[in-house]
Order: C-alpha cells, then sequence, then structure tokens
C-alpha cells in the first residue's frame, strides 16, 4: 500500500473458482445514497480489467445497478456482488444501496463480508446514518477504510473531509483515522478550482500521476516534501501507536528512522485488526481512460491490508434440533455450511440465491439441506427440506459466469433453490446445521394494498409470496379484524420498489387503499336490552324472544356470556343459541361496525314456542337484543395504543417529544444511551403513527431509530371517536 510505483495489472477479469480461503477479499461498500459506491464499483472493475473502457461489461450493461427498477429510480436498490481479481487475489465487491429504506440489504452486505470501505463525498460530507453503520462494524470488529470520492466537484476539499472523517469515524481517537495519500492538484480552471489529478504516498513519498489515464509514478519535487512532511509524521506516528512492537515508538521518539517496510507490515495488521482505518481518494476514470484516480491504491488496500476469510472468526452453528456444534473457521474440509443472504427472481432461471460458504465446499447439483430462519411473524416460512441445487454462477451484471465449486470464504450464486429464503442456512444432507440468524430491522410503514382486477386477485397471493421470500425485511399481513392484506415496508422508497416489481416481475397490479388499524368498540354503561323475532307468513313460523343485561369489563376481558334464566322460559336446548347469535353481532359491531369486546351478557328472561322456535330464531334474537341495549347507552370506541421507544441524537430529542405530543402520544420517560443518544419511551395511539417510519426519519435528519409494540386498546377521545363514525356513515 503506497510503495509501488507501477500498478499490477488485473487478471483476465473473468472471476474464478477461488482454490484457497487466503486467495479471497469479501469488501462491502457502504456509504449514503449518492456517495458514489456503485461509480467505484465500476471504476475498480475497470482497473482490473473486468470491464471495457466505457465502465461495461461484454453484454453492454454496468456491473452493479443492472435491475429495471435500479435505471428508472437512478439508485441502487438492491445488493449487488461484483467479483473481479487483482494480484492473484479474487475480490468480491459488495455493493449496497445507501438510502435508509433499503438497509436489509446493507445488513445483508456486512453479513457476507469480511471488511467494508466506508464511502464518502468530498462535497456532501458524512450523514447520521452513515456514522450508525459505523458504529454497527464497530460494535463487531470489522476493519474499515475509507474512500473519498467525488473530488471533482467545485466545493471539494480532501484535506477537509480527512478531518471530518477523524471526528466523525475517530471517537476516543482521531489519529486512528488518517490519510494514506495526499492529492496532487492540477492547474487551476477559470472557476478557480484546481482538480485533482494524482495522489502522493505519504509512506513511500511517491507521486503517483493519474492525468493521462493511466497510473504512472515518479518522484516528487524537492519543493513537494514540506507538503507532506506533517502529515506523513502524523501517519507514521498513527501506525507506530497500533504496532505489536511496543519499543517502536520510543525509538521513533527519540530519532530513530523505522523502515517503510515495516511502517507498511504494521498498517496492513492493524487494518486488518480493526485497529487503524486508512482515507484513500478515489474517482472514476474519464475520456476512455483506463484506470480512475486512485483505484490501483484502493484494491492495493483491499488484497494486501483487509482480513481473508481465514481471520473471521467461525460463525455459531447449532444442529436443526439446538444443540450447540463447533465449527473450525473457514475450512474448506470441514462441514457444509453456507447462508443464503440475498434471494431474486430472474424471468429466465427462477430464484437464484446469492450464498456466502462459511464451512466446507459447495459444488454444483449436490443434494443440500435448507433449514429456515424462524421469521414466520413476516409471512415467511419455517423451513427443514432437502433440495438439489442447480449451477454456481459469480454474476456480472446481468450475466452469470458459471463456477466449478464455492469454498469457504467465497461467495457464488446458487440456481434452482426453489424452497430457501434469505437468511436460511445450507448444509449437508446427512448433517444439517442451521447458523445464527442475524438482525433484520422491523418494517414499520403498512401499506394496505388489494388487486387491481380479477385477473390480479388470482395471481396476488403468489407475487406476495415470491416478494417477502426475497425481502426479510418485508412483513406480510392478513389482517382478519381489517380484512385487509398488508405489506409493512421499512419507507416509502421500499414500498414504491415493492409495488414495481408486484407490476413489472410477478404481472401482478395492485391498488393502494388507506390502511386501517383494529379499532374496537365496548359499552360505557350498563343497559338492558330485549330481542324480539316472531315471524308468521304461512307455513312454519319463527319464534324467541330473549331479555339480556350488558355491562362492561376490564379492558381485555373479552366476551363473557352468563345465563341467569329460571323456569324454563328459554328452553335449555336454546340458550347456546343466543349466546351464538350474541356473539356473532359483537363481531360484527353495534356501532360503527368494529368488534364488541370486554362485556358480559347476562340472559334474563325471555319467551319460546313449542312449534315455531329454532335455534335460528333464538339467533336472531340475542343479536336482536344486544342492539336494542347498545341504542340505549352510549358506545365507547376503542383504539390500539402502541409502546413506542425511539433512539434519537440528543439535538432532536426536544423536536421529536415535541412532535409525539402532538400526536397524543404520552412520553413515559427518556434515559441517556451511548453516543450522544436518548432513549425516549412513549405511548402513542397507532392510528396517530401510521406514516411515523417516514416522519421520524424527516424530523431527526435520518439518524433516529424507533420501535413500537401493541400494548392495549383504550377509549378514544369523543371529537376523534366522532369523526370515525362520520366517515364510516359516509362510506356505507
Amino acid at each position: 500500500m503506497g510503495d509501488k510505483a507501477n500498478a499490477h495489472p488485473g487478471a483476465a477479469g473473468r472471476a474464478t473458482a477461488a482454490d484457497h480461503p487466503a486467495s479471497v477479499r469479501n469488501v462491502v461498500l457502504v456509504g449514503h445514497s449518492g456517495s458514489g459506491k456503485t461509480t467505484l464499483v465500476e471504476a475498480l472493475a475497470l482497473t482490473a480489467g473486468a470491464v471495457n473502457r466505457a465502465g461495461r461489461v461484454e453484454d453492454g450493461g454496468t456491473v452493479s445497478d443492472y435491475d429495471e427498477i435500479e435505471h428508472r429510480q437512478q439508485r441502487s436498490v438492491q445488493l449487488s456482488l461484483v467479483p473481479v481479481e487483482w494480484d492473484g487475489i479474487k475480490i468480491n465487491l459488495l455493493d449496497t444501496p445507501g438510502y435508509a429504506d433499503f438497509v436489509g440489504e446493507l445488513r445483508a452486505g456486512l453479513r457476507a463480508a469480511d471488511a467494508a470501505l466506508f464511502v464518502v463525498s468530498a462535497s456532501d460530507g458524512v450523514d447520521g446514518s452513515t456514522r450508525m453503520v459505523w458504529e454497527e462494524c464497530a460494535a463487531v470488529g470489522m476493519p474499515r477504510a475509507i474512500v473519498v470520492t467525488h473530488l471533482e466537484a467545485a466545493r471539494a476539499d480532501y484535506e477537509e473531509m480527512t478531518r471530518i472523517c477523524a471526528e466523525a469515524f475517530g471517537g476516543d481517537d482521531p489519529d486512528a483515522v488518517l490519510p494514506l495519500y495526499l492529492p496532487l492538484h492540477g492547474p487551476q480552471g477559470p472557476d478557480g478550482h484546481a482538480p485533482v489529478t494524482g495522489l502522493i504516498g505519504l509512506l513511500s513519498q511517491q507521486l503517483f500521476d493519474y492525468s493521462s489515464g493511466e497510473r504512472k509514478g515518479s518522484e516528487p519535487g524537492e519543493d513537494q516534501l514540506p507538503e507532506i512532511e506533517e502529515a506523513r509524521n502524523r501517519l507514521i506516528e498513527g501506525i507506530i501507536a497500533e504496532s505489536e512492537d511496543e519499543t517502536l515508538m520510543d525509538r521513533y521518539l527519540g530519532g530513530e528512522q523505522v523502515d517503510v517496510k515495516t511502517l507498511i507490515e504494521d498498517l496492513e495488521r492493524a487494518v486488518a485488526r480493526g485497529t487503524f482505518f486508512p482515507v484513500l481518494a478515489a474517482a472514476p476514470a474519464i475520456d476512455g481512460a483506463r484506470q480512475g484516480l486512485g483505484t490501483v491504491e484502493v484494491l492495493e488496500l483491499i488484497t494486501r491490508g483487509f482480513p481473508t476469510p481465514l481471520e473471521r472468526e467461525a460463525p455459531r452453528v447449532t444442529t436443526v434440533d439446538g444443540k450447540p456444534r463447533e465449527l473450525k473457521a473457514c475450512d474448506p474440509d470441514g462441514p457444509l455450511v453456507a447462508e443464503v443472504v440475498k434471494t431474486a427472481s430472474d424471468p429466465y432461471v427462477g430464484r437464484v440465491s446469492m450464498v456466502r460458504v462459511f464451512s466446507g465446499t459447495l459444488h454444483p447439483d449436490e443434494t443440500v439441506h435448507v433449514s429456515g430462519h424462524g421469521l414466520a411473524d413476516r409471512g415467511h416460512e419455517d423451513h427443514d427440506v432437502d433440495e438439489r441445487i442447480g449451477a454456481l454462477s459469480a454474476p456480472f451484471g446481468k450475466q452469470q459466469r458459471t463456477l466449478s465449486h464455492a469454498i469457504a470464504g467465497d461467495l457464488a450464486c446458487v440456481a434452482k433453490l426453489s424452497r430457501a429464503e434469505t437468511g436460511d442456512t445450507l448444509s449437508a444432507k446427512d448433517d444439517p446445521l442451521l447458523m445464527e440468524p442475524w438482525q433484520m430491522p422491523d418494517p414499520l410503514l403498512p401499506l394496505a394494498i388489494q388487486a387491481h382486477s380479477k385477473a390480479d386477485e388470482d395471481k396476488l397471493s403468489q407475487g406476495l409470496s415470491r416478494l417477502v421470500a426475497e425481502d426479510p425485511t418485508m412483513r406480510l399481513e392478513q389482517n382478519q379484524n381489517t380484512h385487509q392484506v398488508v405489506l409493512w415496508c421499512l419507507g416509502e422508497a421500499h414500498a414504491d420498489v415493492a409495488l414495481e416489481r408486484l407490476r413489472s416481475r410477478y404481472g401482478v397490479q395492485v391498488d393502494v387503499v388507506p390502511h386501517k388499524v383494529s379499532l374496537r368498540e365496548t359499552f360505557a354503561n350498563k343497559a338492558a336490552g330485549r330481542g324480539r323475532h316472531v315471524k308468521q307468513s304461512g307455513g312454519h313460523g319463527q319464534y324467541a324472544i330473549c331479555e339480556i343485561e350488558v355491562e362492561p369489563l376490564p379492558g381485555g376481558s373479552g366476551i363473557e356470556f352468563v345465563d341467569k334464566v329460571v323456569g324454563g322460559a328459554v328452553p335449555r336446548q336454546f340458550i347456546p343459541s343466543v349466546e351464538k347469535g350474541v356473539r356473532a353481532q359483537a363481531a360484527k359491531g353495534v356501532a360503527a361496525g368494529h368488534p364488541l369486546v370486554d362485556i358480559r351478557v347476562t340472559l334474563l328472561d325471555g319467551k319460546a314456542h313449542s312449534v315455531d322456535s329454532s335455534d335460528a330464531a333464538f339467533q336472531t334474537a340475542g343479536a336482536l337484543a344486544l342492539r336494542e341495549a347498545a341504542a340505549d347507552t352510549k358506545i365507547h370506541l376503542l383504539e390500539p395504543v402502541a409502546e413506542v421507544s425511539v433512539l434519537v441524537g440528543d439535538d432532536y430529542v426536544g423536536a421529536v417529544m415535541s412532535d409525539l405530543s402532538g400526536r397524543r402520544g404520552r412520553v413515559l420517560g427518556t434515559e441517556q444511551t451511548s453516543g450522544g443518544r436518548t432513549l425516549i419511551k412513549a405511548e402513542v395511539p397507532e392510528i396517530e403513527i401510521g406514516r411515523y417510519a417516514v416522519d421520524l426519519r424527516s424530523l431527526s435528519h435520518g439518524t433516529a431509530r424507533f420501535n413500537r409494540s401493541y400494548a392495549r386498546h383504550e377509549p378514544m377521545p369523543p371529537q376523534v371517536a366522532e369523526r370515525i363514525r362520520e366517515e364510516a356513515r359516509d362510506a356505507s
């Protein structure tokens, strides 16, 4: 890193099957939307010889954002794998979406990778969501480096951006985040902006000029050495501080010259351990050039500084019945353990699963065991089946390049896994195992949908099941109370992509309808009702009379039915009929069409006819009695109340609490947490937080998170209840 004047030639650009974990690097690219991750991936692929000078693969498509939806929306919406080869190392580049709605794709990329490149725009800076992902990586000790992009922007300032990165990512030790290179500026343009045309290696003290489209190394001029001396000394001290040689700092401060080779070796070890985080610069090739600025340096960092899969701790694995199982870290000869990190549907080859192999070796056309992931609450089935897989391949744009095998540490795409979903474990059929699932965010934005036509209705169920199979951050709900089909998403963009995939991929057109919350009704006071169902119109008549008393019960009591009939006024065989009629009417509601709950119904008296009384007649009488009792008293509308926990930066606490109060929320308390954040706990009516996932993101500039859980139903304020009743009357 930084000590080589000439670029290493890339391999032929065709990713092949790796033969040893030491020759694999799995790297995820992280950054906010528009930071330049996809452009950087394509620039690295170009430098490695994997694409042509137009940045295209052989079929004319790009290597990363090749989905039609991504083209239309002009942003990444899914995890993409781009394998390239450099200096004999296979590099699996995992390009993730930067928009918060697709954090599930980001989490999948973090799961599959062993190191992360944080891509930061020199013109936009570091946003709150990027800081949060950095903290996630820090929590698990993932090695990281920072790549500054958009250096061509008029307001770009590389030196200032390195300072901002040290402040944002360095925490208590800003000297752990330092640049390896300084920019070399070309002549100023008419606007006064001097473009970056090369880099100066601080350790090697060599100049790397990219202005010709090829990386050319040379010695810097005498006038440039003072410019880099301060930055170089600081970098050396930062590297030595992380050195395993505890005497090196004293020797350096004592005036001893440390060999550049020693410094680079210490740097590589510190990066691989996740204790030092170098800052680099990169820009795409322009005007048909073969190499983009800084791309060789980034590839060198990946191959020499980032860890191999052998250095990653073995995942926690159990047998399918829950018994712990010890695994040797990344052993190609060990038991097969692989995980589906992404599922996609191809109109020509069917379902394609992106798989990270953690142990053993995966071969095409073998039978594997698929173990499920426990997301039944999101509409995903648990799996415990054997499946025969199809071909193994490495994706490259829309192409799939065939692989002969996939060893522990490598990534591959598997065809024809019809049952496996994202998060599932693949293992040997005679030794089934299960990996501990990774944490996925809860989808908290409801999207109520209905089929656009009868033809769409026939295809809707299958389309939805395929959609949620691909995306574990999406939850499918068939609400029995509101009779709505609800897709729970992470945000509006997530919902838009879901609708677009239903339409374009599965041929299902749906309409979005207003989402309903599960309201209920209850009696405010005790009331009595008489149900009389007497009809005689020739032939067999109908005769049933019953008298009931209804009283409210505490919340959560349901419906209690009590028989206090004396003297056989209602024959014993018809008392269950009355109860059945009462419960059927309660399910329909008595005021605004919502289920009636938390009441005790006491049957006091009634009359029957020896010929005309029947089960159906007493069911009708029971329902009429309940409706009459409801007409003589006040009926409360009950609304669901959610317990909400919001984790927000201290700067936004006041705004969030004020917003919760405006939603009829009751703040229960606050708790200071690490990282300058506050946890706010509140109770808020669910009808007020349907779009809270979107509104909170806007309110906190994308830095807040929340979760919600059902607490109880409670009476709705009279003015709100009246509005709901009016809406119900208008709808009918």
